[in-house]
């Protein structure tokens, strides 16, 4: 069966989110503010107009929907709703491109996406070799980084 997950459109929402296919992992989200435009380099909080009541052992992950990103070169900035948050659902968009984007109510700004979190405890520890003594990896990757696999 797949899980319920409520939402809440605020008085201002005129636009709900929208799933374009039944099999899509992500839930479309639209913006749902007044004519705005975001200028090359800038970044804005745009509003949805939603709350979403995430479950336990979950988050809300807001993506990049790949159309604005490849078309309009616009990104979603770090965007992680955590169970438990009750306040609306804002998307941070970022131009990357040369050219000013004008952001229109109803537009699909965002993708949300229901995410399983581990809950992990974590614990700090004095041993510098952190997979010497407890072998929970299956890898021998070591501290190669920024590209180290990709020769």
């Amino acid at each position: 069966k797949p899980m319920i997950l409520e939402y809440y459109c605020l008085p201002h929402c005129e636009h709900k989110p929208v799933r374009a296919n039944p099999s899509d992992a992500g839930l479309d989200l639209c913006y749902n503010g007044d004519l705005t435009a975001i200028q090359p380099g800038e970044s804005k909080i745009l509003s949805t107009g939603l709350k979403f009541g995430i479950p336990h052992g979950y988050m809300l992950q807001i993506m990049n929907r790949s159309g604005n990103a490849a078309k309009k070169q616009l990104m979603v900035g770090a965007c992680v709703v955590d169970s438990g948050y009750d306040g609306e659902v804002f998307v941070n968009l970022h131009n990357v491109g040369n050219n000013t984007q004008v952001i229109e109510s109803g537009m699909k700004i965002a993708q949300a996406v229901l995410i399983p979190v581990v809950h992990a405890r974590f614990v700090e520890t004095s041993e510098n070799n952190l997979y010497e003594w407890y072998p929970i990896i299956i890898s021998d990757r070591g501290d190669g980084a920024l590209g180290s696999t990709g020769k």
